[in-house]
């Protein structure tokens, strides 16, 4: 027992080899078509749903407040309820920690691709589902998180190291480029008069700041994310 418990802890804080460029780039361009197109994006979109509301409920746990629940729904939006002062620096953290939650990740997981912990990365993301599923209050949400852990799940379990790789690099290359739209749908919504209660103007109303001032932030993360993403996942 010790013995196999070693085994698992050796694989999973070890380190694996890097994939070959050519499988870096491809993960790449299968990233952007799972993005581009508008239809393929209403349902990856789900996925930074996930990592959006998980941003909410990671941060609202971190700064003191009480997580009381998690929605998603079927046309990507999603609800994360929390329970303390309406105000104050950790209202407005978690309130920041949606649009910025993804990019962040995926810059996060660049790191650990980028110092070879595919199996780390894997298993940390499962994890992380994992936790975000006992907080999940409806029926949709509970399955897209339950399919996307599953996913990982098998991967893991039942996958050799270049498909490990290959999905690793998919993954993150996702969250960082996937990540960059919706602050742009933000922007545009709000230009033709829509979501008016966006996280961007929630933040207005608890800084006092205009919300332009927060989707400039929120495009700042997500493109400076990509940057430095993109150069540790390519090796420049």
């Amino acid at each position: 027992m010790d013995t196999t418990a070693t085994s698992l802890w050796d694989e999973l804080v070890g380190t694996q080899p890097d994939p070959d460029l050519w499988v870096v780039i491809a993960t790449l361009v299968a990233a952007l078509a799972v993005i581009a197109p508008p239809g393929l994006w209403r349902l990856s979109r789900n996925a930074i749903t996930i990592a959006h509301e998980g941003g909410h409920g990671l941060v609202a746990l971190l700064t003191g407040r009480t997580l009381t629940g998690i929605r998603l729904h079927s046309d990507t939006s999603g609800l994360t309820v929390s329970r303390g002062k309406p105000y104050g620096l950790g209202m407005i953290l978690t309130a920041a920690a949606g649009y910025t939650a993804p990019p962040l990740l995926g810059l996060g997981g660049a790191a650990l691709l980028a110092s070879g912990r595919i199996t780390l990365l894997l298993w940390l993301a499962t994890a992380l589902l994992l936790a975000m599923l006992v907080m999940i209050r409806n029926a949709y949400g509970a399955l897209t998180v339950v399919l996307t852990g599953a996913l990982f799940v098998l991967v893991s379990w039942l996958t050799g190291p270049q498909v490990q790789a290959a999905f690793a690099y998919a993954v993150v290359w996702f969250l960082l480029v996937g990540g960059v739209r919706p602050g742009f749908e933000l922007q545009s919504r709000r230009r033709r008069g829509g979501a008016p209660d966006s996280d961007a103007d929630q933040l207005a109303r608890l800084t006092h700041a205009p919300a332009g001032v927060w989707l400039f932030l929120f495009h700042a993360v997500s493109l400076c994310s990509l940057t430095g993403g993109a150069r540790w996942l390519l090796g420049l």
